[in-house]
């Protein structure tokens, strides 16, 4: 069964009207309509809801039986979609982090005095560079890397979509 079959059962079975129904839901009825026409789907917390108003398990409403229907393969994209954004807003972060780390080690470098002790030493922090270098070496391929695995990825969906 549809998941826009089964909410119309459970409303009608009710005895609510499309109108009453979107009002306990805090939604406008033509959302309801498109629910039940299967032209859109209810969000997560929409979906509890419903399971509470009319009772049943999610797994009730939203698989509706054993056969994987419409809502749950949107309930599956999109929880999809969900982890590799934060694996994306993650790996960026960390890329930012390295490369604002490995411009504040060449500041400190440029600003940083040499000078040469009594026993006739030079002492500099010439280990910043390498290391400065090394940071926003790392950080631009972090950044390459998620932009490549992101532009794959759109253009994966968009051929799989044509």
């Amino acid at each position: 069964m549809e998941f826009g079959d089964k909410i119309k059962e459970l409303r009608t079975k009710n005895q609510l009207t499309q109108e009453k129904f979107a009002i306990c839901l805090n939604v406008t009825r033509q959302a309801v309509s498109n629910w039940e026409n299967n032209r859109n789907l209810p969000d997560l917390e929409l979906l509890i809801l419903i399971s509470s108003i009319f009772h049943i398990s999610l797994d009730e409403l939203i698989l509706g039986g054993t056969n994987v229907n419409n809502m749950t393969e949107k309930l599956i994209k999109d929880s999809s979609k969900t982890r590799r954004a934060k694996l994306n807003m993650i790996t960026t972060l960390i890329g930012s982090f390295l490369l604002f780390f490995g411009v504040a080690c060449l500041f400190i470098k440029m600003n940083s005095v040499e000078y040469i002790d009594t026993s006739g030493k030079l002492q500099e922090n010439f280990y910043l560079l390498p290391l400065g270098f090394l940071f926003i070496f790392v950080g631009i391929i972090v950044f390459l890397v998620t932009g490549i695995r992101f532009i794959v990825e759109i253009v994966r969906t968009r051929t799989k979509g044509e």
